[in-house]
């Protein structure tokens, strides 16, 4: 496992106060800054570490945002003070940081109304965060998580594919990823930004032997045109899933 990152800021993950809620100061500062360049931050966190490599479902964001990072953080270090073996302080960091509260319900539910649970033979896409969690492999476009003037990077402003700093992480870093997911998975790109993303690979011949969802709107709460992009798309999104399914 390619783990370089993880060795170089290990120092300085062991130095962070244990057992109580970590701030920003105390991970957006020099120690654990990856790159700059001018608004744009880009800050290590350690849940990307992990890849699911026999993933079926492939769940992409931007990148990850301050409350992934500062979740990410707590939960590795929780495994780090229970002394467990690196590979599972990954997978359980990895885990923890994966989409919560109002956002993995509204993901939920557009995934079941489109009829993945019926494709993959499990109960439920809720069971893709529990007992079916090996079909499971969740990333971001850009890899650790990126801050423009202090605020979660959207993807909009600058724009990532003409900022040298981020595409070399959507187009060298991120298919290198998905390189390494030996299944035929479904990728999913979560909103415009990250499917555009996914539709520029695509075209030029960088994600071969997966298919992508298209169309597949943002779960955010925030996202008002969630509802009515979904409805747009959904018969669409069903027929791509539902042929998918019968590749498996």
């Amino acid at each position: 496992m390619e783990c370089s990152l993880l060795s170089k800021y290990l120092p300085a993950i062991e130095k962070l106060p244990k057992g109580k809620p970590l701030t920003k100061d105390q991970l957006m500062n020099e120690e654990f800054l990856i790159s700059q360049d001018g608004d744009l931050d880009i800050y290590y966190a350690p849940h990307n570490e992990y890849i699911n490599n026999d993933a079926n479902i492939v769940i992409v964001g931007i990148t990850p945002g301050w409350s992934q990072m500062r979740i990410a953080f707590e939960s590795f270090m929780k495994g780090l003070a229970a002394e467990k073996e690196l590979n599972a302080i990954l997978k359980e960091t990895k885990k923890a940081a994966s989409f919560a509260g109002g956002m993995r319900r509204n993901l939920i539910s557009m995934l079941d109304q489109c009829g993945l649970y019926e494709a993959l033979h499990i109960d439920g896409s809720d069971t893709l965060f529990e007992r079916n969690r090996s079909l499971l492999h969740t990333t971001s476009v850009l890899k650790y998580p990126v801050f423009f003037r202090g605020n979660n990077y959207t993807g909009h402003q600058p724009d990532l594919l003409k900022t040298a700093m981020l595409a070399e992480y959507a187009t060298e870093v991120f298919p290198e990823e998905l390189t390494q997911i030996n299944s035929h998975a479904l990728i999913i790109p979560l909103g415009i930004t990250a499917e555009r993303i996914i539709r520029h690979l695509y075209t030029a011949k960088q994600l071969t032997g997966h298919t992508v969802l298209f169309g597949f709107p943002h779960p955010s709460g925030a996202n008002g045109h969630r509802a009515k992009q979904f409805e747009q798309n959904k018969y669409a999104m069903t027929e791509i899933i539902r042929r998918w399914g019968e590749q498996l």
